[in-house]
């Protein structure tokens, strides 16, 4: 049975994630910050584990209690998107939050459990296309957009210092998703993006290592 852990499974795309792995006959792990909400995800289908990724004594005591464990996908869905993020509104503490949350904890949780990932195993992040220096014509979301770019970059380093071992790392682009964080007038239903982005990473390809993937299989310009 293939075994997926899914960092920051409590709400929206997260617990689509575990909803959907489990009903396919995975063995599902996931992690919520707060324990009074493991209970829909345990009733999802997961095995819960508590772990706050903006606290590296969590994500270390996280990698300890799976030492015994093979994992094929650790999925890192855990991220923030942050507030005050116009030209003139940016605080110092509250952007190196979003950074902390959005681009070292995902760094960190792979350093912590790339000794779980086996041949073939993958890291896969979920990022955005807010991070594509390439497509930016809009401006603001300064601090978002900043870690996401940050966290692709990460991704990309992953994808070099894994492959010695046969792991892979990806960035995922969900698209615009109705969630707490996307909010009602996106466009894409959880189920929808969660489904396409299981099809990238069943489909991922050696060629496919360090790119960042939309939920719809195109590949995303940095």
């Amino acid at each position: 049975m293939p075994a997926i852990l899914i960092i920051g499974a409590s709400r929206g795309l997260g617990l689509e994630f575990v909803r959907q792995y489990a009903a396919d006959g995975w063995r599902v792990l996931a992690t919520v910050r707060d324990p009074l909400k493991g209970r829909a995800v345990s009733d999802a289908g997961a095995e819960v584990y508590v772990c706050d990724v903006g606290d590296c004594a969590s994500i270390a005591r996280l990698a300890a209690a799976l030492v015994d464990i093979r994992l094929d996908v650790v999925l890192h869905n855990a991220g923030i998107y942050g507030e005050n993020q116009g030209l003139g509104q940016v605080e110092a503490e509250a952007f190196m939050t979003v950074m902390r949350i959005d681009a070292l904890a995902p760094l960190l949780t792979a350093q912590a459990l790339a000794g779980r990932l086996g041949e073939g195993g993958i890291f896969a992040a979920v990022s955005s296309n807010m991070g594509s220096m390439a497509d930016n014509s809009s401006g603001g979301s300064y601090a978002y957009r900043a870690a996401k770019a940050a966290l692709n970059m990460v991704v990309r380093n992953l994808s070099i210092d894994l492959a010695p071992k046969g792991a892979r790392a990806v960035a995922l682009s969900p698209g615009w998703v109705r969630t707490d964080m996307g909010g009602p007038d996106a466009p894409l239903e959880a189920p929808e993006a969660v489904a396409g982005l299981r099809k990238v990473l069943a489909g991922l390809s050696e060629r496919d290592n360090g790119r960042m993937i939309h939920y719809d299989g195109r590949i995303l310009e940095w």
